[in-house]
């Protein structure tokens, strides 16, 4: 295929496995990809990563060795004038930094013979990516995710230049292909539905054996998950006398207050939330688990989820699972197939869902097995990331 390198804007992170598991499984497939990450990742929960990926990731120099790197290649007579010119009239505006940033890539992709860089999610890495192709004979492509479609931030390069220069936009789910061929038309045939993927051999199958049943949530504790509705839903079970564990796992700005939230409600002893932990002891806590329970919601500006990892992995291990119907959750969550959808910020109705799943195991082990099934067919790693390698060999030759 045709040789191709990742840009990240940080790599690898605990929040996007999805992207390692990408590069990880294009590795196993044989393609290498060289990866340049423009921030190191610090100060993340420790993780199973391979250390021969994470040793082939080149990170990018912070301000002003960056600055001086590009001074240098400027004086060697590296860059055209149509690249000094650039970086002369932007300056100090803002994103500068992406200016340089494409500098210091291109001339490295330059020297490496790679003419196509691709970059997950429309942020900094893609606006880096952009000016690169505006620099170098190097087309770039990007994999768009969730807020950074929904409720883009507002940058000079914004998402309709990013749309526009892009060689290929790769999108997680119908919901959000739909969202982008309808706001850019002009654009639509450049712009695939790709499911991410899981390597579904490392999950493990449910049980179903835990007394009382346990709840299991994954993810970054801010407000679009829509944790403090679980809470909510719990004290409600609480009230009709059910008996449950429930386990949050995750890190963020609304620790704080969830724990506020949890205590004032009094259910120390039925919630833990127990932070951020390797893949490998969250594989372990789903296959505990009775049920998973992802209550998303719709933010303020219309970020929200469209294609949340962690309900993938709990449908891999045959879970049932709870969530609600917004982005692309309903294209993995089926009603009364692989689980139950309530409408976002309806705890009462979430109670009921989880309810009507721990009370009755062998409803729960029947949406938990179409749910398995469902993420065999569908979110298959090897597959998917073939799919990819066709996608980008067949638009980045046109």
């Amino acid at each position: 295929m045709t040789p191709f390198a990742y840009l990240f804007e940080r790599f690898p992170s605990f929040g996007q496995t999805f992207c390692y598991r990408e590069v990880a499984e294009l590795d196993r497939q044989g393609v290498a990809a060289p990866i340049f990450s423009i921030r190191n990742p610090k100060d993340e929960p420790p993780q199973d990563w391979d250390a021969r990926i994470v040793e082939r990731v080149h990170y990018l120099p912070e301000e002003k060795e960056l600055l001086d790197a590009v001074q240098r290649a400027s004086k060697k007579e590296r860059l055209t004038p149509e690249i000094i010119a650039a970086l002369d009239e932007w300056a100090r505006r803002t994103d500068f930094l992406r200016l340089y940033q494409a500098v210091y890539v291109g001339l490295r992709l330059k020297e490496k013979g790679i003419s196509h860089v691709h970059a997950h999610f429309a942020g900094m890495a893609a606006r880096t990516a952009f000016w690169i192709t505006k620099f170098f004979p190097i087309t770039f492509s990007f994999t768009a995710h969730a807020n950074d479609i929904f409720a883009p931030r507002k940058f000079e390069i914004g998402l309709d230049k990013l749309v526009g220069t892009a060689r290929v936009v790769v999108t997680e789910t119908d919901y959000s292909e739909k969202f982008l061929r309808e706001r850019f038309p002009e654009r639509a045939d450049r712009i695939h539905r790709l499911y991410n993927g899981l390597n579904l051999a490392e999950f493990g199958r449910a049980t179903f054996s835990s007394d009382p049943p346990l709840i299991v949530a994954i993810g970054r504790l801010i407000a679009k998950k829509g944790f403090a509705d679980l809470i909510r839903a719990c004290a409600l079970l609480v009230e009709r006398g059910r008996l449950f564990r429930c386990e949050i796992f995750g890190e963020g700005p609304l620790e704080n207050q969830l724990r506020a939230q949890i205590e004032e409600l009094g259910l120390q002893e039925r919630i833990q939330l127990p932070g951020p932990k390797p893949q490998h002891e969250l594989r372990a806590r789903l296959g505990a688990a009775s049920v998973f329970v992802l209550p998303s919601v719709p933010e303020i500006d219309g970020g929200m989820d469209n294609l949340p990892t962690v309900i993938m992995e709990a449908m891999a291990t045959g879970l049932p699972v709870v969530s609600t119907t917004i982005g692309g959750i309903p294209e993995m969550v089926v009603e009364n197939e692989t689980g139950f959808l309530v409408q976002p910020d309806d705890a009462v109705a979430l109670a009921g869902a989880i309810e009507k799943v721990t009370n009755d195991r062998l409803l729960a082990q029947r949406l938990g097995e179409a749910g398995y099934e469902r993420a065999q067919n569908l979110f298959s790693i090897e597959k998917n990331v073939r799919e990819f390698c066709v996608l980008l060999d067949t638009d980045t030759r046109n």
